[in-house]
């Protein structure tokens, strides 16, 4: 009789521990899902906070999570969200068009950045028309047009539309995002910043700081210049011209995938 008082008993208490594990385990699993609610609402809000600073410059439809990246950057570097220009596209004396990823107008001149996304090994020589972008450890190769001198047609495209640019100066910065080593990159001019996204604020800290006033006669000129290049990215027909342009001009050639104008 004892011994089976002693068994209930032992099942009873059993019973109970697996009934308080198994509530403990509920409530455990129920933190976790509220966690999980609660970041995912976190990480919404900072999406939202993220997108409503970036349209203060430009709409979130246009242009390249990196380029996006970037405005982000100028933004929390001080910049004012007037002198950042995203998705430019100036008109060229042979009708083309010039497409610039983004220009900063500051007190010491023209920034004009031109924004790379690559992963793997870039190689290139500055003054070759093609660099490559090695995958694979080294099984899988795509040549690029050479953004010091991708960005240097960009500049003077620029520079030709208006006369008080003759006198302005302008700053090349090429700024590579994604998992990329700049394996052997040599032959870079002075006057041209070529950087990981991580330097960022090292290179505009060396702009802003080390140059003097750049001598602008009208700076509402410069100001509606960008604003009509601006509105330009927007216009479909413009932006359709120059893809097609662009695409019959390098398809023959065995061109990275990654955009090249």
């Amino acid at each position: 009789m004892v011994s089976l008082l002693l068994i209930i008993l032992l099942v009873l208490l059993i019973s109970r521990k697996r009934k308080r594990n198994a509530e403990q385990w509920a409530e455990l699993e129920e933190q976790r899902r509220l966690a999980r609610i609660a970041e995912l609402q976190r990480l919404a809000e900072l999406e939202e906070q993220r997108t409503q600073t970036l349209n203060a410059v430009t709409n979130a439809n246009r242009g390249t999570d990196s380029e996006h990246e970037l405005i982000l950057s100028l933004l929390e570097y001080g910049i004012q969200a007037k002198a950042i220009f995203h998705d430019l596209y100036f008109r060229k004396p042979n009708g083309g068009y010039s497409q610039v990823d983004v220009v900063v107008a500051t007190n010491v001149g023209i920034i004009v950045f031109e924004v790379k996304d690559y992963s793997g090994w870039i190689y290139g020589n500055g003054m070759d028309d093609m660099w490559t972008q090695v995958l694979a450890y080294g099984q899988e190769k795509h040549r690029f047009y050479n953004p010091i001198k991708q960005n240097f047609g960009h500049i003077n495209t620029i520079k030709n539309t208006l006369k008080q640019f003759e006198n302005i100066p302008f700053y090349s910065v090429i700024v590579f995002y994604g998992s990329n080593e700049l394996e052997n990159v040599y032959n870079i001019p002075h006057y041209v910043k070529l950087i990981d996204s991580s330097e960022l604020t090292e290179v505009l800290d060396h702009i802003l700081q080390t140059n003097p006033p750049a001598p602008y006669t009208d700076k509402w000129e410069v100001v509606s210049l960008f604003k009509q290049a601006v509105a330009n990215g927007a216009n479909e027909a413009i932006v359709n011209s120059h893809n097609e342009r662009i695409h019959r001009r390098y398809a023959h050639r065995n061109i990275s995938k990654y955009k090249y104008w």
